[in-house]
């Protein structure tokens, strides 16, 4: 279950991250689609068995989504023409984790989940801005143009290659950081 789940939630993580708009955007919508289809799915859970309970998980799912793209194309459309791809993937995602029994945990472990998720799209978002862009908080509003940190970033970055490349650098920092925090005691024997 954790594998197959985990690699959907790269799809997200490396492609929706252009930018820190675009990573709190998706984070926003994936919250609020999943925590509404957990809502409505769970009386339906008990009910349901089988091919059913799929059934209508996949339509619950493909409405919400649905209906949360409709709503962002009204008020966020130049957002939504960017992400609209991942955007589409939201409903994947629903049935993915209800066929998985992600929703059957306790809600207080899947908000955690879900707040550490959304937290690392927004870091990844916020550093792929500024080393491909050199600002943080482009496109947040119509009239700021973001914290200019430095003229020109590396454009690599704001690719979806920049952010594999990025996952591995975060993933080294982390490995070298419980490495050095980890107690390594060396015996010596004469």
């Amino acid at each position: 279950m954790k594998r197959t789940v985990s690699l959907l939630m790269l799809v997200p993580l490396l492609g929706a991250t252009q930018t820190f708009s675009a990573a709190l955007g998706i984070t926003l919508m994936l919250g609020a689609v999943l925590g509404v289809f957990a809502v409505c799915m769970s009386p339906l859970r008990e009910r349901l068995t089988g091919t059913r309970a799929l059934l209508a998980s996949l339509t619950l799912a493909a409405t919400l989504t649905s209906c949360a793209d409709i709503v962002a194309q009204r008020w966020l459309l130049s957002w939504q023409q960017t992400s609209e791809l991942y955007i589409g993937l939201i409903a994947l995602h629903c049935v993915v984790l209800e066929y998985h029994g992600a929703f059957r945990e306790p809600v207080a472990v899947s908000f955690k989940r879900c707040a550490l998720f959304g937290a690392l799209m927004l870091v990844v978002g916020g550093l792929r801005e500024i080393i491909g862009y050199g600002s943080l908080g482009r496109g947040l509003s119509e009239h700021w143009q973001g914290l200019v940190l430095f003229p020109e970033g590396l454009h690599l970055f704001t690719l979806v290659p920049g952010a594999f490349v990025l996952l591995g650098l975060l993933l080294a920092v982390r490995q070298a950081w419980t490495r050095r925090n980890s107690v390594i005691k060396e015996t010596h024997r004469p």
